[in-house]
């Protein structure tokens, strides 16, 4: 069975919680996949913004282009900036996101006007130096890995035949965006994914390390930035544990590489 597990989708989302890109391939680093949560958007304090709060997020693209971001309104196509790569500037402020605190640049008051006026909140852009050493969890570290401005974790993997159960017992079936992957594979069984330790994507190494714990965020509709109680009320009624909702699994890179679409899943046999 596992020669017939594939990777179908590979994405990143280089700005924390707004929409993400769907990859042909992608460098895999420690922290993340490259580009992946680099950038965030903080309030006054610091304090970092998802759609938790702000569903609106939602409608904000992002493009990869070869030197830069392009980030622009998907109401308002034209309404658009580029990001270097490379700009940020020599001030550091301490952000937040959850329990951790860390230093990171400001990019360009220029970038945080823009943000502001279209999320209609007094916000602000920085990038995380790779000075910045945001160690997660011992609990889950297998060499005291980093993570980028991800919730907690470098890696989430999903099944899209986990996704195909839970739409099954949906009203209104959802796409996988709502639960903003970095890897969806093809093949195998629902949720087969549970149960795995130690794969190898293609040429390089992974540690399934624990499952991955949902919130709001994932009634969002990526589209339409609306809210509705689906597909969380749904999920909580059959993959709850502890009190906590789970879907998909979060991994850490054992080594970096390149990992493509249609390369094969190989499962450790533990």
């Amino acid at each position: 069975m596992n020669s017939a597990l594939k990777i179908q989708d590979i994405y990143i989302y280089p700005i924390k919680s707004l929409k993400g890109i769907r990859m042909e391939s992608a460098k895999v680093l420690e922290r993340g996949l490259q580009y992946d949560r680099r950038w965030m958007l903080v309030d006054p304090t610091g304090c970092f913004l998802t759609q938790r709060t702000h569903a609106n997020m939602a409608l904000i693209q992002v493009e990869l282009k070869e030197d830069h971001l392009l980030v622009f309104s998907s109401l308002d196509l034209k309404n658009q900036i580029k990001i270097p790569f490379e700009q940020k500037l020599d001030t550091l402020i301490e952000v937040e996101i959850w329990d951790d605190r860390l230093m990171a640049n400001l990019v360009n008051p220029e970038f945080d006007q823009w943000f502001s006026e279209l999320l209609g909140m007094d916000c602000k852009l920085v990038v995380m130096p790779e000075s910045s050493q945001r160690k997660i969890s011992s609990k889950y570290a297998v060499n005291s890995e980093s993570v980028s401005f991800a919730d907690g974790m470098p890696y989430l993997i999903i099944g899209q035949e986990s996704l195909n159960h839970l739409n099954s017992k949906l009203e209104h079936p959802v796409p996988m965006d709502r639960f903003r992957p970095n890897i969806v594979f093809s093949g195998g069984e629902s949720f087969q994914e549970d149960s795995w330790q130690k794969i190898t994507l293609g040429k390089v190494d992974f540690q399934v390390v624990k499952p991955c714990a949902r919130c709001v965020l994932i009634t969002v509709d990526q589209v339409t930035g609306k809210k509705s109680k689906e597909p969380l009320q749904t999920l909580s009624s059959y993959r709850t544990l502890n009190n906590k909702v789970y879907f998909g699994q979060n991994a850490v890179a054992l080594e970096e590489g390149y990992i493509h679409i249609g390369d094969s899943v190989m499962l450790d046999d533990q």
